[in-house]
């Protein structure tokens, strides 16, 4: 184990999650009310990647992983990736597109999902 690397990470992820939060202003909600139509945010972190609170979770999964190696933070992590991307793609990706259309596709195309460049919408699917 590796509590000081655990303990950065963790920390970092944590912080890194607040700030996309605080980014995303009026628009921050938890989950998807088809009836809401909010603001798109592109810039700060989401001219990076679309998902930064979600990209901001990972390492702090990471952090956990090294600080109580064991099977149960192994599957949660594993568990976590899978939730976050597929809530991602059934939910909130079809969400966005249906309220911002061509302007979210568009940024979609340019935008990586969770990583820089990767995840990126293709025109006319996912």
């Amino acid at each position: 184990m590796c509590p000081e690397a655990g303990a950065t990470l963790t920390s970092l992820g944590i912080s890194l999650t607040v700030l996309a939060q605080f980014a995303m202003g009026d628009a921050w909600r938890i989950g998807v009310d088809p009836l809401e139509c909010t603001e798109l945010v592109a810039d700060g972190p989401f001219s990076l990647v679309r998902n930064p609170i979600y990209a901001a979770m990972m390492p702090v999964f990471a952090g956990i992983m090294l600080l109580a190696a064991n099977v149960v933070t192994l599957a949660g992590a594993v568990l976590l990736a899978v939730a976050l991307d597929l809530h991602t793609r059934l939910i909130e990706e079809p969400y966005l597109l249906s309220v911002h259309g061509e302007r979210y596709a568009s940024y979609g195309a340019r935008v990586g999902r969770f990583l820089p460049g990767i995840g990126r919408l293709r025109r006319g699917s996912d």
